[in-house]
């Protein structure tokens, strides 16, 4: 990442502390940036050039970048309750067929949907 974005590795990590960067953790505690962090290290280094302070980019990072990380961290939960729906879903076939040809037929997609969007406010 730090060659891709030009910058050193240390200086990822000191974004990250300062929270310009979020990055999740590996079970074996690695960090991973999403796709848009290049985006954003390029944004931090530019204002650096333009010579604003850390606070000053920071509150811009927060509002460039704000809602495409709010955008992706809900994508990603979302993803996590389809995974979850799903394996509900094949663990009642397993347990109980009738009552998975039921679910099956009476619940549509978009039910399946809004089921997993009010799991999440519920989390």
């Amino acid at each position: 990442m730090a060659e891709k974005a030009k910058v050193t590795k240390r200086t990822i990590d000191y974004y990250t502390s300062l929270g310009l960067l979020k990055a999740e953790r590996s079970p074996s505690n690695y960090r991973y940036y999403d796709h848009s962090a290049i985006d954003r290290i390029a944004f931090i280094e530019k204002c650096k050039d333009d010579g604003l302070s850390l606070e000053e980019i920071k509150k811009k990072v927060i509002s460039q970048f704000s809602e495409e990380v709010d955008v992706l961290e809900l994508r990603l939960k979302i993803q996590d309750l389809e995974e979850d729906v799903t394996k509900a879903l094949s663990q009642l076939k397993k347990s109980d067929p009738e009552k998975y040809e039921y679910v099956k037929k009476n619940i549509s997609h978009e039910s399946l949907s809004l089921i997993q969007s009010l799991l999440l406010l519920l989390n």
